[in-house]
């Protein structure tokens, strides 16, 4: 009898019939070809267990079931042709082997009766302490675990004397023998006794590393992992540290995992351990490095914050704070751009970036001043900024400060407010080139007149600005400071799930007010309109101000406890939803932009205080509304620009003791076919390979950690019913463009078109070519060319170039194309013409003379339409380049270029193999060459989270990579020996990773990204080898979060 709810059951026959007659509604999907060996296997394996115990129950005996399961190995003999097979047969003694030892140096041949110590608990199948009565302490088997293993790796937050002295001995008596012992802790609350660790460093065979940096670390995790090289591994995961209580006597709960069992729990275990140790978040400890322990787990207990640590302390950025550092890199050596604008939200460490940023000018201009000028309005954010400089560049007596009282000894490096530099007249008294390196803090300040003289004075080698708003109440952009760019945005989930931010709860409320039909000019409702109906409608109005009331009381927890901001379309509606909310019993005050700073700061004391619950504002006037211990935000507008949005967001996100989270509540009605949902929630995301429908269907569960968002029934309808019809076909982009030059006030291009509405080029190349759009939109003249429907395929293949080589050249060959002789290009150029005939036509070219070959190439010529979007396309991937490729020496010429992005058909023509199509596996090897190909996909299965393949390729750290070959690849294979020897054989190894086999937005197969070249490190087990390699260059941050299974947060 089949149950309601969920399965995940292989359908048999029996199950099918069932199925069949069932009136029921069911879903079903294919078995995934990934995971297909483990499904199927654990199928078989409770059929086989049922079988056994048939045999059993109808009077077998033991050498019954030996003969169905030997029957069993003998049918998979036969099917796979594989002898080994035959040795996995159950030999006739139908015995378990449980201990092997070699027979000198060993008290069993004295005495065969000795005790082999053995922990009490399988070592073969997984169990659960919970510390009852009738199970084994979990010292105790702690202790047997330690001394009848081969290796031991130990993760936990701290360590006490007084639970480490339980197992010492074991500890001692197993590194004394050989054994490995691998531990890592932090300081976290100043709990690690500094005995324990001293202890612990005196062992032979021992390796301790240590976080110092609990803030970044964030370490909780408590696992014990006892390998043995016989394969029965086991570990200890659960709620226990190395102290008395927690081993001995708490009520602490651990799973004991054993790879027999769990195989893919002790991989993750073990690649995440892997990670950790080679993370710069551990150092090594020492004996020189017992005095820094005591003073961190000092300063952890204690709270010191005059810790002079900070200055010997190398503080290394987050990855997306890399990220950041790499785009500005970029933006410098690429684009040739020395001015660049930061925007992160505050709170998100903008000024240790500047810091870092800075730190690298000072190393590639080793020997010259590199004078520096930081600019901002406020003494105290000044002063916050030289201390994180003097902390970044490990020097106490960096900079001085210019303002209020402050007076510099030197002007060298000035942190210096604008208003000291206004009233110093400090132009006057510097050069124009005497500052290298100016950073301006909230730079959107920066289009007052106040910063004019500054920005216009000066000519530094780089200007560095930092905003949270770039953009502006007064409408003035700051970008044109920028060359119209934002260099670098940080993300906020990425500072949330960093703790720089607090998490959100966010709650999607449906609208009682219909907007479908409101007027929409220049990208946007008209804001009259909006007050209208938001204010003035009479009961339209008051049903919806009611509507907020009680959906406020419905998400908050306490209505006396809320500390919020209500954002709104105009001055008349702050002032209304005021005056609402004070009638109804919440004691709320509106701000408008005319509003004094003195009206403005009573206002922020009243919100903090409790005296109001509420200040509602306008639109961007937020930039000015900066009160960390806002705890509730309303979205009392629709918001067209994600910056502003993102904006109002932030201003609820800052830290704030006793803060637990953000709730955000918006208001979400039928809106404009052009407003753009999207965008917003895909702001919001960790996991950006995922689209929004997607999230809301299944429940948004790529959110950073602790985040949470909630749409009602109707709200989550006219979303997706929007998305749909913006971007989810071609009538959609139809109608966005052919009303762009209304809507945006810029000219209609493809640059122009994918930017301003955040769109990825493959978003339009699923449906048609950007032309065929704008002819069916009437925007261009209709066009009949013969490339048109071999091109609309290419286009996905070829908007993944990002190499600036690559482009370079086809840019230069492209628009004279019919005047090119290919056989006179160089051998480098022929292989770039060969990546790109390959894309447009999906094989290589035999001969460049061949008629079709030219007929194929200059009837590109003969569609100047198209060519010209080609042209286009690859001038916008260029402008939208955010890291410094460069070639790799592979032994010849060859195109292809580190960390860029291609097809398995480009990469494989520009290593001169001719015929692509017939690579199926994930490793060529090209003997010609000599070179190993390798291919390799993270995400084998097709789903985003398979615990059964995500750990046999990934990233240890950004110069490790751990990959697994082939199930048939032995150790003293010629192909095992050849990878394990590769350097002394003259072979070169190249890894190409992507994250998907499809790519998630146009459905084709995923291009790959280029690592470079490996060498071997070291490799475990055959059939397959887990081989670590170490690459030649490290991984960028923008692909290590997606190589590195194992980061959290």
């Amino acid at each position: 009898m089949l149950h309601n709810g969920l399965y995940e059951q292989i359908i048999n026959k029996g199950l099918d019939s069932e199925l069949s007659v069932t009136d029921k509604l069911s879903q079903t999907a294919p078995i995934d070809s990934a995971e297909a060996s483990k499904v199927l296997a654990k199928y078989v394996a409770e059929i086989v267990e049922k079988g056994l115990d048939n045999v059993k129950d109808n009077g077998g005996d033991l050498n019954s079931q030996v003969e169905l399961v030997n029957r069993i190995v003998s049918t998979i003999m036969t099917e796979t042709k594989e002898a080994d097979f035959d040795t996995l047969s159950v030999a006739e003694r139908a015995e378990q082997l449980l201990a092997l030892f070699d027979k000198k140096n060993n008290v069993l041949v004295l005495d065969e009766k000795a005790e082999i110590i053995r922990p009490e608990t399988s070592i073969a199948q997984s169990s659960l302490f919970t510390g009852a009565i009738h199970e084994p302490q979990m010292f105790t088997e702690l202790k047997k675990e330690i001394v009848s293993c081969n290796r031991i790796d130990m993760l936990v937050s701290f360590i006490k004397w007084s639970g480490l002295r339980l197992i010492i001995d074991e500890l001692t008596t197993f590194t004394q023998n050989g054994g490995q012992l691998r531990i890592i802790t932090t300081s976290y609350m100043g709990a690690t006794d500094v005995k324990a660790i001293e202890e612990l460093r005196k062992l032979p065979n021992t390796l301790i590393k240590v976080s110092y940096d609990t803030k970044r670390t964030r370490l909780h995790a408590k696992t014990y992992v006892f390998y043995r090289d016989t394969g029965f591994t086991t570990a200890y995961v659960g709620s226990s540290n190395l102290s008395n209580a927690a081993i001995s006597s708490g009520l602490e709960w651990n799973v004991k995992v054993t790879r027999k069992d769990l195989p893919e729990t002790i991989d993750k275990i073990a690649a995440t351990f892997e990670s950790y140790w080679n993370s710069n978040e551990f150092e090594y400890y020492s004996e020189d490095q017992k005095e820094r322990l005591a003073r961190a787990l000092k300063a952890e207990k204690y709270f010191d914050t005059n810790n002079a640590e900070i200055y010997t302390m190398d503080i290394q950025p987050y990855s997306y704070q890399q990220e950041i550092l790499d785009k500005l890199d970029a933006e410098r050596n690429v684009r040739g751009y020395y001015h660049n604008l930061v925007v992160a939200a505050t709170g998100t460490g903008k000024t240790v970036i500047s810091a870092l940023d800075y730190k690298r000018f000072r190393k590639q201009n080793a020997g010259r001043p590199c004078r520096l000028l930081f600019v901002a309005h406020r003494e105290e954010i000044l002063k916050q900024s030289l201390y994180t400089f003097r902390a970044v560049l490990k020097d106490a007596n960096f900079g001085e400060m210019f303002v209020g009282s402050y007076k510099p000894d030197s002007i060298d490096n000035l942190f210096m407010s604008i208003q000291t530099f206004n009233s110093q007249d400090f132009t006057s008294k510097t050069t124009p080139d005497f500052y290298d390196y100016i950073i301006v803090d909230e730079f959107h300040r920066a289009a007052a007149p106040t910063y004019q003289k500054l920005l216009s004075y000066y000519q530094p080698k780089i200007l560095l600005g930092l905003t949270a708003t770039p953009e502006r109440m007064d409408g003035k952009s700051i970008l044109p400071y920028f060359n119209n760019r934002i260099a670098a945005e940080i993300r906020l989930p990425e500072a949330i799930d960093r703790k720089l931010l607090c998490p959100f709860q966010y709650f999607g409320v449906t609208d009682t007010v219909d907007l479908d039909k409101l007027k929409w000019a220049n990208g946007g409702y008209d804001k009259s309109e909006l007050s209208r109906i938001y204010t003035l409608s009479g009961m339209m109005a008051n049903r919806r101000a009611d509507l907020v009331v009680s959906s406020l009381l419905k998400y908050v927890t306490d209505i006396d406890d809320v500390k919020g901001l209500g954002f709104c379309v105009t001055v008349e509606h702050a002032e209304f939803m005021s005056d609402y909310f004070n009638e109804h019993g919440i004691p709320s005050m509106f701000l408008t932009g005319k509003s004094p700073d003195k009206e403005r700061k009573e206002a922020k004391n009243r919100l903090v205080s409790g005296d109001v619950r509420f200040i509602f504002v306008v639109d961007i006037y937020n930039e000015g509304v900066d009160i960390p211990e806002v705890n509730t935000v309303l979205f009392l507008r629709p918001t067209e620009s994600l910056t502003v949005f993102l904006q109002q967001l932030g201003r609820g996100l800052r830290l704030s003791k006793d803060k637990e989270c953000l709730t955000v509540l918006d208001f979400i009605g039928q809106a404009n076919r052009k407003y753009n949902f999207e965008d917003k929630f895909a702001a919001l995301l960790s996991n950006t390979t995922r689209s929004v429908s997607r999230e809301i269907k299944d429940g948004f569960i790529s959110l950073p950690k602790g985040c949470y968002i909630q749409l009602e029934k109707k709200a989550a309808k006219y979303i997706l019913d929007n998305i749909r019809a913006s971007y989810g076909n071609s009538a959609g982009l139809v109608m966005r463009i052919a009303s762009f030059e209304e809507d945006t006030g810029l000219k209609l291009t493809l640059a122009n078109f994918l930017d301003y509405y955040h769109i990825d080029p493959r978003q339009i190349y699923k449906f048609d070519t950007f032309s065929r759009l704008c002819a069916r939109a009437d925007v261009i003249d209709d066009f009949s060319e013969p490339l048109e429907e071999t091109m609309q395929k290419a286009f996905a293949r070829l908007c993944t170039i990002d190499s600036r080589r690559l482009i370079k050249f086809l840019l230069n060959v492209l628009p004279n194309i019919n005047n090119t002789d290919f056989s006179k290009l160089t051998p480098v150029e022929q292989r770039m013409m060969q990546m790109f005939y390959v894309s447009v036509w999906l094989k290589a070219a035999d001969d460049w003379n061949s008629d079709e070959v030219l007929d194929n190439l200059y009837a590109l010529a003969d569609s100047p339409v198209l060519l010209g979007e080609l042209m286009d396309l690859l001038q916008y991937n260029y402008d939208h380049i955010d890291f410094i490729d460069k070639p790799v020496n592979v032994g010849f010429d060859c195109p292809l270029d580190l960390h860029c992005t291609y097809t398995r058909d480009q990469l494989l023509v520009a290593l001169d193999f001719m015929k692509p199509s017939t690579v199926r596996e994930g490793v060529k090897w090209l003997p010609e060459k000599n070179i190993d190909v390798f291919f390799v996909t993270l995400n084998k299965a097709d789903k985003d989270y398979s615990p059964t393949t995500m750990y046999n390729d990934y990233s240890i750290n950004s110069e490790l990579f751990h990959w697994q070959s082939q199930s048939t690849t032995a150790e003293n294979s010629s192909t095992g020996q050849r990878y394990i020897h590769h350097r002394e054989k003259g072979s070169r190894v190249l890894l190409f990773v992507r994250e998907f086999k499809s790519d998630r937005i146009s459905g084709s197969a995923a291009a790959y990204t280029y690592l470079g070249t490996a060498n071997y490190v070291k490799h475990d087990g055959e059939k397959p080898m887990n081989i670590t390699w170490k690459l030649d260059h490290p991984i960028p941050a923008k692909y290590l979060k997606k190589t590195n299974k194992l980061v959290v947060g």
